[in-house]
C-alpha cells in the first residue's frame, strides 16, 4: 500500500499540468459546440457556458479537497496500522509486556499522534503524494451503495465516450470519401440516402466505415494498450494547429464581410442540447488524480486551474461566435471541421481541407483504444470480489466484448454526433462532474474530523468550502436532469 493502489508518475512542472488539463479539457468535443450555439442562441449559450464553466470550475476543486482528504486518509489507515504492529511486536516479549500492551490503548488517546504539531514530526497529512483514483476515494467515503452507483455512472459515461468515438471517425472518413471535399460540393446539406459511390449511399459508406473502424481498433480492447508520449504529443499539436486554422479562416472570412450566420439572441428549445454539450466539454474531474498528483509544487495549483477554466472558457467562446457568424446556422454541422471541407470559398486548398476532414480520424483512433481499456477495468473493478480471481475467458472476452459491443450497435443505429454528445453528457456527465465530486467532499470531510480533528487544516481545501456549496451543486444538478428530461418528454409527444 506504501506506494498506492496506482503509481504516481513522472513528476513535472505545474505549467505541465496547467497544459495537459488544457489538453484534456479542450478535445474533440469542442467541435460539436458551434451548431449548439447557433440553436440556442449567442446571448444564452454566453451565460450558459459561462455558469456551466464556473460550475465545473468549483468541482473541480472539491476533487482536489478530496484528493488531499483521501492522502489523509490512507496515513492514518497507515499509521494506524504501523502501531498495531509495534504493539503486537511488544506484546510477544513477555507476560508483562502482554499486560502492558493490553492497558495502554485505554489510558493514551488513539488519535492524538493524527493531530498537526503531534510527537510525529511535522508532516502535512494533506500533501497529494498519492495517486487516488476517483474509485478509491468512492470506496473510502461512500458505502456499498455509493461505491456501485459511482461505478455504474462512470460506465454509462464512458459507453457514451466510445459511442461518440465510434461515429465521429466513420462519419469523417465518409465525408472524404464520398467526395465532400470537391469544390461543387458548395456546402449542400446531404441526405443518408444520397449516393456515395456507385450504387452505395451516404449511411451504407458511414457503415462500412464502421465495420472497418471497429476491426482495426477493437482488438484493443482485448489487450492493455497504451498511447505513447510521442503520440501524445502529435495529436496535440495536430489539434492545435486544426482548432487555429478554423478560427482564422472563420474571423478572415468575416472580416471580409462574407459572414452568413445570423444566430438567434435566445432560443430556449436549443438549451437542453447546449447544456449536453457544453458539460460534456467542461469534463475533466474523472482524470485529475492522473493530471494533478505528478505535479511537483502544488502551492499554486488553485490559481493555475482558475487561469485553465478562463483560458477554455474563452476558446470555447471564440471558436463557437466565429462558427455561427460566419456560416449559416442551417448549414452548421454537427462536426463543425465539415465546414471547412465542403466548401472551397472557406477553405480552397485541398491539402487543408483533407487535413481538416481526416483531423477527428487521426485524434479520435488514438483515445478510442484508451478509453475502452479503462472502461473495460471499470467493469472488473466492479464485479470484483476480494480474493476473488476470474477465470479466463470472462477476463479476456467476456469483459472486452461487453466493452465493445454496445457503443458499436449505438454508433450502427445512428451518427447524429449532437444528440449522442448532448444526451451522454446531460445525465452520466452531470453526475460525474457534479454530483460525485460533491458528494466526495462532503463525506470526505465528515470521515477526516474525527480522525484528524477540527484543528486539522486541509491546505488543497476548496474556496467554496461552505456546505452550501455542495447542496447547491447538487441542487443544480437534480434541477438539469429534470430539465433535460421534461424536455425529451416533450419532444417525443410532439412527435
Amino acid at each position: 500500500m506504501a506506494g498506492g493502489i496506482t503509481e504516481t508518475g513522472e513528476l513535472y512542472s505545474p505549467y505541465v499540468g496547467l497544459v495537459y488539463m488544457f489538453n484534456l479539457i479542450v478535445g474533440t468535443g469542442a467541435l460539436t459546440m458551434p451548431k449548439a450555439f447557433a440553436e440556442a442562441g449567442w446571448v444564452v449559450s454566453l451565460a450558459l457556458i459561462s455558469f456551466l464553466a464556473f460550475m465545473s470550475y468549483m468541482t473541480t476543486t472539491f476533487v482536489i479537497e478530496a484528493m488531499a482528504a483521501a492522502n489523509a486518509q490512507l496515513r492514518w489507515k497507515r499509521r494506524e496500522q504501523e502501531e498495531d504492529k509495534d504493539s503486537s511486536s511488544d506484546y510477544s516479549e513477555d507476560d508483562d509486556g502482554l499486560l502492558r500492551g493490553r492497558a495502554e490503548p485505554e489510558t493514551r488517546p488513539i488519535l492524538s499522534v493524527q493531530r498537526p504539531g503531534g510527537g510525529g514530526g511535522h508532516v502535512d497529512h494533506f500533501d497529494i503524494v498519492e495517486r487516488v483514483e476517483m474509485g478509491q476515494m468512492a470506496s473510502l467515503f461512500f458505502n456499498k451503495v455509493g461505491v456501485n452507483m459511482f461505478y455504474i455512472c462512470m460506465v454509462v459515461y464512458l459507453y457514451g465516450d466510445l459511442a461518440i468515438y465510434a461515429a465521429a471517425v466513420p462519419i469523417s472518413l465518409m465525408e472524404v470519401a464520398c467526395g465532400n471535399h470537391s469544390c461543387s460540393a458548395n456546402n449542400v446539406k446531404y441526405n443518408d440516402t444520397d449516393l456515395c459511390w456507385g450504387p452505395v449511399s451516404r449511411k451504407d459508406a458511414y457503415r462500412v466505415f464502421l465495420s472497418i473502424f471497429t476491426v482495426m481498433l477493437g482488438p484493443f480492447v482485448f489487450f492493455d494498450a497504451q498511447k505513447t508520449k510521442y503520440l501524445q504529443i502529435l495529436t496535440s499539436v495536430m489539434r492545435w494547429i486544426a482548432f487555429t486554422m478554423m478560427i482564422i479562416l472563420a474571423l478572415i472570412r468575416i472580416g471580409k464581410g462574407r459572414g452568413e450566420g445570423h444566430p438567434p439572441m435566445a432560443q430556449i428549445s436549443g438549451v437542453p442540447n447546449l447544456f449536453g454539450v457544453c458539460v460534456y466539454s467542461f469534463m475533466c474531474q474523472h482524470s485529475l488524480p492522473s493530471l494533478v498528483t505528478p505535479i511537483f509544487d502544488k502551492r499554486r495549483v488553485g490559481t493555475l486551474v482558475v487561469c485553465d477554466y478562463v483560458l477554455i472558457l474563452g476558446f470555447y467562446s471564440l471558436l463557437s461566435f466565429t462558427a455561427i457568424f460566419c456560416f449559416n446556422s442551417e448549414l452548421l454541422h454537427d462536426m463543425y471541421t465539415l465546414n471547412f471541407t465542403d466548401n472551397c470559398d472557406v477553405l480552397g486548398i485541398p491539402v487543408l481541407r483533407y487535413f481538416l476532414g481526416l483531423f477527428p480520424v487521426f485524434t479520435i483512433s488514438t483515445n478510442f483504444p484508451i478509453i475502452a481499456v479503462t472502461l473495460r477495468n471499470n467493469w472488473k473493478t466492479l464485479f470484483h470480489r476480494d480474493g476473488g480471481t476470474y477465470p479466463w475467458v470472462v477476463d479476456r472476452v467476456v469483459f472486452p466484448l461487453i466493452t465493445l459491443v454496445p457503443p458499436i450497435i449505438v454508433a450502427f443505429c445512428t451518427h447524429n454526433l449532437e444528440s449522442l454528445v448532448g444526451i451522454t453528457g446531460a445525465y452520466a456527465g452531470t453526475g460525474i462532474q457534479y454530483v460525485i465530486p460533491a458528494l466526495l467532499v462532503y463525506f470526505g470531510r465528515r470521515h477526516l474530523e474525527p480522525l484528524l480533528g477540527t484543528d486539522a487544516v486541509n491546505k488543497h481545501r476548496s474556496p467554496f468550502r461552505h456546505t452550501f456549496w455542495v447542496w447547491f451543486v447538487v441542487v443544480w444538478a437534480t434541477f438539469c436532469l429534470m430539465f433535460v428530461t421534461a424536455n425529451i418528454i416533450l419532444e417525443d409527444t410532439k412527435k
